[in-house]
């Protein structure tokens, strides 16, 4: 059972993400690929299970088992919430289709602690490394004001953000130094405002349809069996 063999045998969804996805890539910027693989159901008869996961074939290639996948969506992953609503797909299966068509019942309003988290902790460790060398990790700013962004558009819109172009200058400034530490804080916590505001008034439901996804799931790996669900 060779990882990259079931990657490029059996992926049912492929995109584009990072800087391409966000709207903000230039010259030179990488191309992150991210993926949903569906490994054969009877590859799970036997006591060595698929992986959860593969990192490649290829540079910046990652991608998840379509199970592994729906339990991080369903935690409000961002990561893997971005990769479900990029808007440059590669490829596209009919199974991939019912995932993408799955995909709101994954959302909930535990992405306002999910998006929070991962942007405070971003300016934890900004703030702790400025204090210690100085030294401001731009890039990791400028995704971190953009994490808060897409937090507050979900929570109010039920939609992930993920293009960003519309602030790509502002936000590139950011990530060359040319905005003031003083002007990311305040940015920051205007956007942090706007996060907790939209979690107190969002129509998202508490907790996500997990029966809808687990529907979706059974139904893929009875089909890869050959077996009713």
């Amino acid at each position: 059972m060779d990882p990259h063999r079931l990657v490029e045998e059996h992926t049912v969804y492929a995109c584009v993400v990072g800087s391409r996805a966000y709207g903000l890539h230039r010259d030179g910027s990488d191309v992150d690929r991210r993926g949903v693989f569906q490994a054969p159901t009877p590859l799970y008869w036997r006591f060595e299970k698929p992986p959860t996961h593969v990192d490649g074939p290829g540079e910046e290639r990652f991608s998840w088992e379509l199970e592994r996948c729906c339990e991080l969506a369903l935690a409000a992953n961002p990561t893997v919430l971005e990769c479900l609503w990029s808007p440059i797909v590669e490829r596209l299966t009919p199974v991939g289709e019912r995932l993408l068509a799955t995909r709101g019942a994954f959302l909930s309003a535990k992405i306002a602690q999910t998006y929070g988290a991962y942007a405070l902790a971003q300016f934890k460790k900004l703030t702790a490394r400025r204090e210690r060398s100085g030294h401001v990790k731009w890039k990791q700013a400028m995704h971190m004001l953009r994490l808060l962004r897409a937090g507050a558009h979900v929570l109010s819109t039920g939609e992930i953000l993920v293009d960003v172009s519309d602030e790509r200058e502002r936000l590139l400034a950011v990530r060359d130094g040319h905005v003031a530490w003083d002007e990311v804080v305040t940015w920051a916590e205007r956007l942090r405002g706007e996060l907790e505001s939209a979690a107190r008034t969002t129509h998202l439901p508490a907790e996500p349809r997990r029966d809808l996804v687990e529907t979706m799931l059974v139904e893929a790996r009875a089909e890869s069996a050959g077996v009713a669900a």
